[in-house]
């Protein structure tokens, strides 16, 4: 009973450490992402990072995520994901085996991997880093976002 309780506190503990690390406003349960979205009716942005090693993760991090002008827009428009493969930060097996399972299913092939996804997981666009600061990063998630208007939608409107 004393090793279940201590197995069960440990592993509490990394899922803890896990979700600090990925910051406010980001979540590491996709199952819970995912009921969230459609409750919202929001996009998921999944962040696919190595963020104790890589160093385009770290960057994209430093320069968008942790920006005020992202966080603002995200708050409203997104449901935040993080789907972490660090080398230096422990996470528990069943995290592992969540992001190893995300990864395989989108085919994520490097870091930083950003995925906009609907709510039951069909991907909508994929992207990564972009130069130009948290603005201009909006700004992209924004087009991504939009669906294109065909020609044939401006005869409809000017009607």
């Amino acid at each position: 009973m004393l090793k279940q309780n201590c197995f069960s506190a440990l592993a509490a503990a990394m899922i803890t450490v896990s979700s600090a690390y990925a910051g406010a406003g980001w979540e590491t349960d996709f199952a819970a992402v995912q009921k969230l979205a459609k409750e919202k009716n929001l996009p998921i942005l999944a962040d696919f990072s190595g963020s104790d090693w890589c160093g385009w993760c770290i960057k994209l991090d430093k320069e968008v995520f942790s920006k005020e002008a992202f966080k603002a827009y995200a708050k409203d428009n997104l449901v935040l994901f993080l789907a972490d493969f660090p080398q230096r930060t422990a996470q528990s097996d069943a995290l592992k085996e969540q992001n190893q399972g995300l990864a395989k299913k989108y085919g994520i092939q490097g870091f930083p991997t950003v995925l906009l996804l609907k709510a039951d997981g069909t991907l909508i666009e994929q992207t990564g880093y972009q130069r130009g600061g948290p603005e201009k990063y909006v700004e992209h998630l924004k087009g991504l976002l939009t669906p294109p208007r065909l020609p044939s939608d401006e005869l409809l409107d000017a009607q």
